[in-house]
């Protein structure tokens, strides 16, 4: 604040005494500080010869489209973090607030590795979201870890972090096995459709999905008893029958935006259990919501 209202060009900044001096030809500051030596000792990965090394625009791109699955709980802490999953394979990354879930695999051909065997470690919600703040698309990214701490290394910064205790959810029990409903649409066009549904939606921001046999069409419709209501019909390619699911739409925009496939799948198995939305031709990437009950 003080250095975005002196108007001097030049000046004059000085230590003394713990306390940071400021002066310029007609003004001068005094601010208080405390002895260097009263900081914290930083913390050391211990062993730093086994790591993962990555591009920071693939691990980037894997933060934005997990991280959209997240919200802080005070309930339940264990969901304060993202899961990372590392086995000679590949690396998954997983988040979820418990109404929603993203996961993304990274293939061991887009990184290196000098670890032997593989790991899971919690990485805490803030860290994952600060790493994803300031990587840049050019910098190699090397990852260290040892029994509680993570350590995210490039040539311009170093971000240390202590890793989350605890046992993630166990995911992989929520995702289908397979879909009963399978439909296939445009994504911009779905993307239009929510938004335009979320003009007339309910401050829960709900949106209902209904399904005509024999049509390939899908009506996204809202209502709100003050403003009114809308209904869109959605193009869609639909296998299997449904009549109607409710679902929030800004989480189903908040998947949509950040795929880059035109086409995508949503799989569905009935209005209660939840649904798998991932881009067609990618298996990569995968997005579950759970549906909102109807009264």
């Amino acid at each position: 604040n003080v250095i975005n209202n002196i108007q001097s060009e030049r000046l004059n900044v000085e230590e003394k005494k713990n306390k940071l001096e400021i002066k310029t030809d007609n003004y001068e500051a005094a601010i208080q500080g405390l002895s260097a030596a009263d900081f914290p000792i930083t913390p050391k990965v211990k062993n730093q010869s086994e790591y993962i090394e990555i591009k920071a625009e693939i691990l980037k791109e894997a933060l934005s489209q997990i991280l959209i699955a997240t919200q802080f709980s005070d309930l339940r802490p264990e969901l304060n973090s993202v899961f990372f999953h590392y086995s000679i394979n590949n690396i998954k990354i997983v988040a979820t607030d418990s109404f929603r879930l993203a996961e993304r695999t990274i293939p061991s051909d887009q990184f290196q590795t000098t670890f032997k065997e593989g790991f899971d470690m919690l990485i805490p919600l803030k860290t994952a979201q600060e790493l994803y703040r300031i990587l840049s698309d050019n910098d190699p990214v090397r990852i260290h870890r040892d029994e509680n701490q993570v350590l995210f290394k490039t040539a311009y910064f170093e971000l240390l972090s202590r890793l989350v205790e605890g046992k993630f959810p166990d995911y992989a029990a929520i995702i289908p096995k397979k879909c009963n409903v399978e439909i296939i649409f445009g994504r911009q066009e779905f993307i239009n459709a929510l938004k335009l549904a979320g003009i007339f939606g309910s401050k829960s921001s709900e949106v209902k999905l209904r399904f005509q046999e024999g049509k390939k069409v899908i009506e996204v419709v809202s209502s709100d008893q003050a403003l009114g209501e809308n209904n869109y019909l959605l193009s869609a390619k639909i296998q299997g029958k449904l009549k109607e699911i409710t679902f929030n739409w800004r989480y189903l925009v908040d998947a949509l935006k950040i795929l880059k496939n035109e086409e995508v799948f949503f799989g569905i198995n009935s209005d209660t259990e939840p649904a798998e939305i991932k881009p067609v031709g990618d298996a990569s990437y995968l997005y579950i919501l759970k549906p909102i009950a109807s009264e």
